[in-house]
């Protein structure tokens, strides 16, 4: 009788580098495509952090949906029109973030809304 044996198949695990496609995200008629990266220069000069996904910087460059309304990230500070408890907490606790894909929101926001 023949026994068959299972054979540990070991994967390396594959480290995205800086510059590889993390995902590609739809939300409100927009495309974002978001690359692993560093958001310091010091964790690029650290062989102990590994590359993450970088997202949009709203603030400095922002965007809008079909409906006008800016995109926010949650981990944004919260803005002059900010409604919650703590404002210390960013803009993913403001009652007009409304939560889209991943870590990428659209604020509802009368005040910051284009025409």
């Amino acid at each position: 009788m023949l026994r068959r044996t299972k054979r540990s198949v070991k994967r390396e695990e594959q480290i995205p580098r800086e510059g590889d496609l993390y995902r590609r995200i739809e939300c409100g008629g927009c495309t974002f495509e978001l690359y692993y990266g560093y958001y310091e220069e010091c964790d690029r000069k650290n062989p102990l952090v590994r590359p993450i996904p970088i997202y949009p910087d709203f603030v400095s460059q922002p965007q809008y949906d079909n409906e006008g309304r800016p995109f926010a990230t949650e981990m944004q500070d919260a803005c002059e029109y900010y409604v919650g408890y703590s404002f210390d907490e960013g803009c993913y606790t403001c009652k007009h973030y409304r939560h889209s894909v991943d870590y990428i929101g659209i604020c509802s926001c009368e005040e910051r809304r284009l025409e």
